[in-house]
């Protein structure tokens, strides 16, 4: 029963996003843009508290 609803949604988000790519591709492009900024940020928020590890965990 879990599997046919995470199917469901699945379908659902695919649906969306095509719709929103045929819609208004511009906007789609900003999508896509906040979303690898967030990613890049992430990334870079993980290697700054690793490289204060690395040095010693100090303030």
């Amino acid at each position: 029963m879990a599997v046919n609803g995470k199917k469901i949604a699945v379908y659902v988000l695919v649906v969306f996003v095509l719709y929103v790519i045929i819609t208004d591709p511009a906007k789609a492009a900003d999508y896509v843009q906040i979303g690898f900024e967030g990613i890049s940020d992430a990334a870079k928020a993980i290697g700054d508290f690793f490289t204060w590890i690395a040095d010693g965990a100090k303030s």
